[in-house]
């Protein structure tokens, strides 16, 4: 699809760059000096300005430049509009109603033991919960001072480690609490952490973990396959626009642009079909 739109892009500026055909000689040329011809009523069209009148069009709209010069291919333009333009709202709805279950089930089950009062947040503290059973405690000391948790299996746990891991010397034999080292690995820690707000736990929920990572993949492969569909409306766009310019220019000089197009089915990542599309254009 790339190497075609390429392809398309390269003839368009060929025939931009080449000379225009001889045209008719201006109508205020032929009107001049003829009894009742008023150039204050006379609207003269510039050439350049209708050549781009109709790329315009489908740029905009698919097919409509084409129709305007009555050219049936137009219609192929608009209903493959109209195909991934459904497509591309039915993925993107999919995509929004599976990202509110995966967060309501996140802050239902995972997320309700502790009181959370934000509901939103970043894609990755999402994909954290997928990863990691338990957040951890983010301050395992009531006191003044704030002590990590050790155990690894928690994602707090890991951070800490990574400090550790970082900034000590020796990640078993951690420095004095007011050391530089121990400083900067406790901001390290801060700055990666999850907050009390944020802390949660699949803990006897395993079956709900599972279904929110299924949650989450059915959410990705849907705003994925929308950015497909996207770029697929993009093309047509594209491809309209540059089929009206060529087809304006080679009209002038008594030739025409010819498409041809094919569609057929492929099997649709176990959601129903999708549809291949050819196009090819020939002059």
């Amino acid at each position: 699809m790339r190497r075609g739109l390429a392809w398309v892009a390269g003839l368009a500026a060929a025939v931009a760059l080449s000379p225009p055909p001889a045209a008719a000689q201006d109508a205020d040329a032929t009107d001049e000096g003829v009894p009742g011809a008023s150039p204050a009523w006379r609207v003269v069209q510039s050439p350049e300005r209708a050549t781009w009148v109709r790329p315009l069009a489908s740029a905009l709209v698919p097919g409509t430049g084409q129709l305007l010069a009555a050219r049936e291919r137009g219609a192929l333009y608009l209903v493959a509009e109209a195909f991934f333009l459904t497509r591309f709202l039915a993925r993107n709805a999919e995509g929004r109603r599976e990202r509110e279950r995966y967060r309501e089930l996140a802050l239902v089950v995972a997320r309700g033991p502790f009181g959370a009062l934000v509901a939103d947040t970043t894609f990755e503290y999402y994909e954290q919960m997928a990863k990691f059973v338990e957040s951890g405690p983010f301050d395992t000391d009531p006191g003044p001072l704030v002590q990590p948790p050790t155990d690894e299996r928690t994602y707090n746990g890991q951070i800490w480690a990574l400090a550790r891991r970082t900034f000590f010397v020796d990640p078993d034999a951690p420095p004095p609490p007011d050391s530089p080292e121990y400083e900067r690995a406790l901001a390290f820690y801060r700055e990666r952490a999850i907050g009390p707000n944020f802390e949660w736990s699949w803990r006897n929920a395993g079956l709900e973990q599972d279904l929110f990572r299924q949650t989450i993949r059915q959410s990705d492969e849907a705003f994925r396959q929308a950015s497909q569909e996207l770029g697929l409306l993009l093309a047509n766009h594209v491809l309209s626009a540059v089929d009206a310019f060529i087809s304006e220019r080679l009209s002038r000089s008594g030739r025409d642009v010819t498409v041809t197009s094919g569609m057929r089915v492929l099997p649709g990542w176990g959601r129903g079909l999708d549809f291949a599309a050819s196009v090819r254009i020939a002059f």
